[in-house]
């Protein structure tokens, strides 16, 4: 989903990918894609080298991100309340 359509929607959700909230997603939990492409990678190196691929195990992220945009929380407040928030620079919270 582009970041044209995470605000035309205006939908609050949670979605997998935390790169999404940098396209005006709300909040996103899930596997850093740095992460998760490495893995990917890993597995055909191993074969590669001579591993049989039944006796490779399954791999599984291990590694999760948490982001926040507080733009667009302060927004959803802004109209669903009336409230008014300072705004600051760089209102993507991620841990």
């Amino acid at each position: 989903m582009d970041s044209l359509q995470y605000t035309v929607v205006r939908l609050p959700a949670i979605y997998m990918w935390p790169d999404s909230v940098e396209a005006g997603a709300l909040i996103a939990w899930g596997p850093l894609l740095t992460q998760v492409y490495r893995q990917v990678a890993r597995m055909p190196a191993k074969v590669l080298r001579g591993a049989k691929p039944a006796d490779l195990p399954v791999e599984q992220p291990t590694m999760f991100e948490l982001a926040i945009n507080l733009e667009t929380v302060n927004d959803r407040l802004d109209t669903a309340n009336g409230f008014t928030h300072p705004r600051r620079q760089g209102d993507l919270m991620r841990r």
